[in-house]
């Protein structure tokens, strides 16, 4: 398959990327590093990304940012990062990709634990988070031709533990390999409309 990784440069894109080269053509996105710089927050840097890569098999998007902090302290526009980065910028890679994936072909979204199992300063990606299980659920059933749609929603990775994990009291770490797995049943498998789970 030829496969769009968007992201792959970070801990989580690198597990999905670390399973699924093996056993196809993965075309590396990134808003500063890759083999074609995009960024999601701009639906036209999306659109000409597609129109470079011409046709695909499947989307595996892994980016997004959203703000950590106290919620007394939580601005509109802080909200609004995870909103409209975390959440429209991976929507906005599946409407403006539904003419350029093949038939049966598939996109996955990245999410993470932080709707189900919170943590202090974590409101905006608990709120990102849920509305993209949200999104998956509804547009399974409109997809058209075929296409499926998931988004994985991973706890905290193993290899993210040095820079994060002072924020993730006794949250269970995944492995790399674990979470690269979930990809592969998401892109290789049958599944649609699901959150498929890594804990």
């Amino acid at each position: 398959m030829k496969i769009i990784a968007v992201g792959a440069e970070g801990d989580i894109g690198r597990a999905a990327y670390g399973e699924l080269s093996t056993r196809h053509e993965i075309i590396k996105v990134g808003r500063n590093s890759g083999d074609i710089h995009a960024d999601i927050a701009d639906r036209a840097s999306i659109e000409a990304m597609y129109r470079k890569v011409g046709k695909v098999d499947a989307v595996v998007s892994t980016a997004g940012a959203v703000h950590f902090g106290p919620l007394s302290d939580f601005t509109e526009e802080q909200f609004m990062l995870g909103l409209t980065n975390k959440v429209m910028g991976q929507v906005n890679l599946i409407l403006a990709g539904l003419n350029y994936v093949n038939d049966g072909g598939s996109f996955t979204l990245t999410s993470g634990v932080l709707d189900r199992d919170p943590i202090r300063m974590g409101t905006g990606a608990a709120t990102a988070n849920g509305a993209l299980g949200g999104f998956v659920v509804g547009a399974a059933i409109e997809l058209p031709r075929g296409l499926r749609i998931n988004v994985v929603s991973p706890g905290l990775l193993e290899v993210s533990e040095e820079r994060y994990g002072s924020f993730f009291p006794g949250h269970e770490r995944v492995s790399s390999k674990r979470v690269g797995l979930a990809y592969a049943k998401s892109v290789e498998g049958a599944i649609t409309g699901k959150v498929i789970i890594v804990e």
